[in-house]
């Protein structure tokens, strides 16, 4: 079973929703590349002037799916170069839309997850998400660009407590430190959303010179297509390894 992608527009506000309840809208290949589309069919609508992305169900996104990952294992090094890629050209693609971009997280955010949500240019959650790194503790090499992403949103510190000692945020607590903008009730999240991008969505012509101008003078792309090489080769290898001594299954 894999996770659907649903496309509206709500007032020229796209709205992308991850829709798998049973998958907690986790992205393998084919989710993965409806989300592409989903992010084309927002720029190529010129009545569109900001994109929100959300999570069906209780989840926002739960990562990589479980069985996509644990095949790479076995399989070829450029078979695993090309899977990691195609997820990672899911949110890198959602990074670079031609509009203004938040990320409702109404739930949990892990992993690949939590990348998609800090691809956003706002993020805003439940008071009661889960914003989860994921990788550490789950004896895999983060991957996709995370600990540059984190440095970009809260800073070398914060960074390291997530990406590298595992440190899990509710939406309160990110709202706190930076890493969202701002911790409603679930039940408002919707409209918080809406509320956000609807002013600058009206006029969608500007919307789009103004995320432009955002993405060229804060956060250069080459930075971010850096990081994700220099973390590919070291989640691949994460993958292949013998399991630590000890280790779980979680």
């Amino acid at each position: 079973m894999t996770t659907s992608v649903r496309f509206d527009v709500r007032s020229n506000v796209g709205w992308i929703t991850l829709d798998g309840v049973d998958t907690r809208n986790s992205l393998d290949r084919n989710s993965a590349q409806a989300l592409v589309e989903a992010c084309d069919a927002v720029d190529g609508d010129p009545s569109v002037g900001a994109v929100v992305i959300t999570g069906a169900g209780s989840a926002f996104c739960s990562g990589a799916d479980r069985a996509a990952l644990r095949d790479l294992a076995s399989a070829q090094p450029h078979e695993a170069y090309e899977v990691l890629d195609s997820l990672y050209r899911a949110f890198r693609r959602f990074g670079e839309m031609t509009v203004p971009s938040i990320a409702a997280v109404n739930g949990a955010a892990v992993g690949a997850g939590l990348n998609l949500a800090l691809a956003a240019d706002v993020r805003l959650a439940a008071e009661d998400a889960l914003l989860v790194p994921g990788f550490a503790e789950n004896e895999i090499h983060p991957g996709g660009g995370h600990f540059h992403l984190l440095e970009r949103a809260v800073g070398r510190q914060a960074a390291a407590a997530l990406g590298v000692f595992g440190r899990r945020l509710t939406g309160t607590s990110a709202a706190d430190i930076g890493l969202v903008w701002e911790a409603v009730p679930v039940s408002d999240l919707e409209e918080a959303a809406q509320g956000l991008a609807e002013p600058v969505a009206r006029d969608p012509e500007l919307a789009r010179a103004l995320a432009k101008s955002l993405r060229l003078t804060t956060a250069p792309p080459s930075a971010w297509q850096s990081a994700i090489e220099v973390e590919r080769a070291r989640q691949m290898w994460s993958l292949s390894r013998p399991r630590p001594v000890g280790a779980v299954d979680r």
